[in-house]
């Protein structure tokens, strides 16, 4: 069992240079956080109708919204830099998980809230393609950089770490639509919401093997 370990440290020892330390987890997501939330103002306030974002802003119910995708998208950016290091723990991953469920919880309300006063009507598709795409359409290039940002670590596990990542690409995603959604969500634009994020979650996951760290057996072989 040592033969393997012991020609891999020989490896890495004549072919090493010297390498750079990366900065720390917390200063990487920052780094990542803030170019994305200077291009994501840029885009708000050059296209985005921000009187009546800021009218809107005043039902309580969609400030708890808006702050659980906003925590929700930093604690899942954060949380995937962290779980591509080998040493960090694993429950880094649950990081999301509260500000996730605030997330669902208010817009599920709000679905509620627009059933009850619109009845069937609370049903309706509404404009749910175009959140469709506008998701997805953020999401893919967010998640593209996104990896190649966590690929330098090249974490040993990688699918939990594109899926936790996917997750905080798609809340961003989420939250600038925000800006672009001028009424509350109806239980079927619920439902296409959590497909889109549900999407790109699953591709960042099935993307991983990009990032990941070569297996040195395959590499022997």
């Amino acid at each position: 069992m040592s033969e393997p370990i012991d020609d891999l440290i020989d490896k890495l020892a004549a072919e090493s240079g010297r390498v750079r330390r990366l900065a720390s987890p917390m200063t990487r997501a920052a780094i990542w956080l803030l170019a994305v939330g200077t291009l994501s103002a840029l885009a708000v306030f050059s296209f985005a109708d921000l009187p009546l974002f800021i009218s809107r802003m005043g039902d309580a119910k969609l400030q708890l919204e808006v702050a659980g995708i906003f925590l929700t998208g930093i604690a899942a950016i954060v949380a995937a830099f962290h779980l591509s290091l080998p040493d960090r723990s694993s429950g880094w991953a649950l990081l999301p998980l509260p500000p996730l469920a605030l997330w669902i919880g208010s817009s599920g309300y709000s679905c509620w809230r627009q059933w009850i006063q619109y009845g069937p009507e609370g049903w309706s598709l509404g404009e749910s393609a175009d959140c469709f795409r506008m998701i997805l359409g953020v999401s893919i290039p967010l998640a593209a950089a996104l990896l190649l940002a966590l690929a330098k670590a090249k974490p040993l596990n990688s699918v939990p770490v594109a899926a936790v990542g996917g997750l905080g690409v798609a809340a961003i995603a989420a939250l600038l639509l925000q800006f672009f959604h001028p009424f509350d969500v109806t239980f079927m634009d619920l439902g296409i919401h959590v497909v889109a994020v549900g999407l790109v979650i699953f591709g960042s996951a099935a993307s991983s093997r990009f990032i990941r760290q070569p297996d040195p057996q395959a590499s022997r072989g």
